[in-house]
């Protein structure tokens, strides 16, 4: 099954380096964002009645694709072990995304040379376009401003769209195909329940964004130790944690002050956080360079998780043996 597991890895990485996100239209994540979407409304009248409505949110809807992705795989194995494999390795690469964006961040970025002496005039495309990496105002935004904010973006979603699916599907894989699906669904749920309702204006959504905190801790910091190796910089983890606690996110300040460290840039949200704030915003070259780094953060996060199912396919079994014994029966 290790085998198998990291082959199913290369082709969920594969695909999304050869095709991207397929369309909304056929896009099981953006199905589930429509459950949401429908979700997000008023459901008591108190501020109380509206956060116990987010717990059922939080504990009941991330199950919903979870369940999908087992059964579904599961009913692919009962074709054919090599076609439920595949399914497998499908729902993985739905639940990844790299290559939009690292396209959205180039766009944006090439898009502001604007402030540049040979660089493009096109800021209003460069407003247009961050605003499907950052939620925040872009209108009086500069142009390095809106640099900083594309890089930012790219160094915290490498941790939501990349880290925190791959690795437990690694770790699962080698096990059950059906659990390693049904976690990395899990996990993309649980994500876009924060993207869509973790907002202080919305009381129902806190439930989902403290489970989102809970369920990224672990992924944006080894995001973060990716960012460091790919930049050969290990010592920039230590001089992000200065910053990587500013952003009212307890998770997302690691990726992206890493980033700032490595590349030697400041990156800031006004009145927010200000990261490595010693050094300049980041010019056009900076903004360039963000990109390799992050992909190639995104290369080793795929070697961390070819380990990861080694070290699951030699040990797991003996686990799986000693809960049997702890349980007191048999296999």
């Amino acid at each position: 099954m290790v085998l198998t597991t990291i082959a199913l890895l290369g082709l969920a990485f594969g695909l999304d380096l050869l095709i991207g996100e397929p369309p909304n239209a056929f896009h099981p994540v953006a199905w589930f964002g429509r459950l949401v979407g429908a979700l997000d409304r008023e459901w008591a009248e108190s501020e109380r009645g509206q956060r116990l409505a987010g717990v059922g949110i939080a504990l009941v809807a991330p199950l919903l694709p979870a369940v999908a992705a087992a059964v579904v795989v599961i009913l692919a194995i009962e074709l054919s072990t090599a076609i439920g494999a595949v399914v497998a390795g499908l729902v993985l690469f739905l639940t990844i995304s790299l290559r939009s964006l690292l396209e959205l961040t180039d766009g944006v970025v090439a898009a502001t040379g604007i402030d540049e002496p040979d660089g493009p005039d096109d800021l209003e495309t460069a407003r247009e376009r961050v605003r499907g990496l950052v939620g925040r105002d872009t209108t009086a935004l500069s142009p390095a401003e809106l640099r900083s904010a594309a890089v930012e973006s790219a160094g915290e979603n490498l941790a939501d769209g990349l880290v925190a699916t791959l690795l437990p599907f690694a770790v699962l894989a080698p096990l059950s195909l059906p659990l390693a699906a049904a976690a990395a669904a899990w996990v993309k749920g649980v994500n876009t329940l924060d993207s869509m309702l973790g907002y202080p204006s919305k009381p129902h959504g806190t439930a989902s964004a403290r489970l989102d905190d809970l369920v990224m801790w672990l992924p944006a910091r080894i995001a973060a130790v990716a960012i460091a190796v790919a930049g050969a910089d290990p010592l920039a983890l230590a001089r992000a944690r200065e910053w990587a606690r500013d952003p009212p996110s307890p998770n997302s300040g690691w990726p992206m002050a890493t980033l700032a460290c490595v590349l030697s840039i400041r990156l800031v949200k006004v009145d927010v956080y200000d990261l490595n704030p010693e050094a300049d915003l980041p010019t056009l070259e900076d903004g360039e360079r963000a990109i390799p780094v992050v992909g190639l953060a995104a290369v080793v996060t795929v070697v961390v998780a070819v380990a990861l199912a080694a070290v699951s396919g030699a040990y797991g079994p003996a686990f799986e043996d000693a809960t049997w014994i702890v349980a007191g029966v048999s296999p």
